[in-house]
């Protein structure tokens, strides 16, 4: 069901923590009449009338039976997370007093809110813009150190700062092309074409990097899908047991053990990476064994990183060269990782140290020089380089508009140079503009909105 702007003069109300039993729940009223709904089942102080930031003791009364005592907050609009007049209940955590005292405030004229609700009003009312309103939900969801600094930073308005200054200073030059077209006929020209093609270059800089930034966000937001690959028994189970400190996955000497994939997730140094063991690449000896294998396949293609392991101790250096040169193939980023290194001689690794400097020497069942390993994990995919205050693109929508602004632009640079008359240049920098401001939300949709906002948790 799309939610339209019409649907938010009523007043809403919503469980805001998650649903279960625990030590407190708060329930989260917004809209006109939420502090008077709220004072008909409170029993305390008058709510009517007190300052905001309040916070009030009473007990939740129906009818004559007290439900809970609790404390209700008081926001007094605009000075409110959704700008409206609102109210929040902290009660016991009982699931049963929870939905007891919802029911008392719908009973009392409250209406049930949808997904996203509460956040899509502070939107509409103007306390946040689309990407800050979006990065909500970024935050709820984040698992890690990188997700919650890009989160807090796009919240905080980082990214739409970074639109919203694009977008001011493309707006004045396509209202002076604009006004040329109503003088059309004078033939004059109140925008410099020099000037307006160094501002789209020096745009076009600028979004180039932030759709550049995208593949680190999509891997900050969503995890590093991982790769452990290897022929069999080159102990990819213990690396991943060792990774994870637990038994995850069977380890045998026996070739072969591991026939399906095997995935868990591990944060380094705040990055989440999602670390999937893999069946032994070889010729199967069997129908299952093929289907591992095959599998293996498969996710090696979809990694961002591959972790390869080689065994030191049985593969000469030919059979390391024959794999690389099918791993280059792959053109995605590896690890080249020399196992059992403690049972070779190091000479033998100073020899291989020299054909291949980048190779990383480990003892997975020793965890010899497994740091040195994550450490080679976020150099390469230059997750050492986010820091606090970082404009990296997260979502797929804004890269999408941004494409299409690129693209925009690009075309107003072509009709620059090939003299195209100024109502094609006028239209492509509509065009540019239009789609930096559905970023923020200056331009918007119902549908858009409904798209974004019903993949919120109910009560945020």
């Amino acid at each position: 069901m799309s939610i339209s702007v019409q649907d938010h003069e009523d007043t809403i109300v919503a469980l805001a923590t998650p649903q279960g039993s625990g030590a407190l729940g708060i329930i989260r009223l917004s809209g006109p009449d939420s502090i008077e709904i709220a004072n008909r089942i409170f029993k305390g102080n008058d709510l009517k009338g007190q300052l905001t930031h309040t916070i009030h003791y009473g007990r939740i009364i129906d009818k004559e039976e007290v439900v809970d005592e609790v404390l209700a907050s008081i926001f007094i609009a605009p000075h409110s997370y959704t700008g409206e007049h609102s109210v929040e209940f902290s009660c016991h955590g009982s699931s049963y007093i929870l939905q007891r005292i919802i029911r008392l405030l719908i009973d009392a004229g409250a209406h049930p809110a949808r997904a996203g609700e509460f956040t899509q009003r502070a939107f509409l009312n103007g306390r946040l813009d689309l990407v800050q309103a979006e990065a909500v939900a970024d935050l709820i969801a984040s698992d890690n150190k990188a997700a919650h600094m890009a989160a807090m930073n796009q919240m905080r308005g980082g990214f739409s700062d970074e639109i919203k200054k694009l977008r001011s200073e493309l707006v004045q030059f396509a209202s002076l092309i604009e006004l040329e077209l109503d003088f059309a006929e004078e033939d004059v020209e109140f925008a410099r074409r020099d000037e307006l093609k160094a501002l789209v270059e020096q745009i076009q800089v600028v979004i180039a990097h932030l759709i550049e930034s995208f593949d680190l966000g999509n891997v900050i937001k969503n995890g590093v899908p991982t790769v452990i690959a290897g022929k069999p028994n080159t102990g990819k189970s213990t690396l991943l047991n060792h990774l994870l400190n637990e038994e995850k996955a069977i380890v045998s000497d026996i070739p072969g053990t591991t026939r399906d994939i095997i995935e868990d997730i591990i944060h380094i140094e705040g990055i989440c990476f999602r670390f999937i063991d893999t069946a032994g690449i070889r010729e199967a000896r069997d129908k299952i064994e093929a289907i591992g294998v095959q599998r293996t396949h498969d996710k090696m293609k979809a990694a961002s990183v591959i972790i390869y392991l080689f065994d030191l101790a049985i593969e000469t250096e030919a059979d390391i060269k024959r794999e690389i040169e099918k791993l280059d193939q792959l053109k995605i980023p590896y690890i080249k990782a020399g196992n059992k290194a403690d049972l070779i001689d190091p000479l033998l690794i100073e020899k291989l140290r020299k054909v291949w400097p980048d190779m990383i020497f480990i003892s997975a069942k020793h965890e010899h020089n497994l740091d040195q390993l994550r450490g080679h994990l976020l150099n390469i995919i230059h997750l050492k380089d986010f820091h606090t205050g970082d404009v990296v693109v997260t979502n797929a929508r804004h890269y999408d508009s941004l494409t299409q602004t690129r693209q925009a632009l690009s075309d107003v640079l072509k009709g620059l140079e090939t003299g195209l008359t100024n109502d094609f240049i006028a239209l492509d920098l509509r065009q540019a503009l239009h789609h930096l401001g559905e970023i923020t939300g200056e331009i918007t949709t119902d549908d858009l909105l409904d798209n974004i906002f019903r993949n919120f948790c109910i009560g945020k």
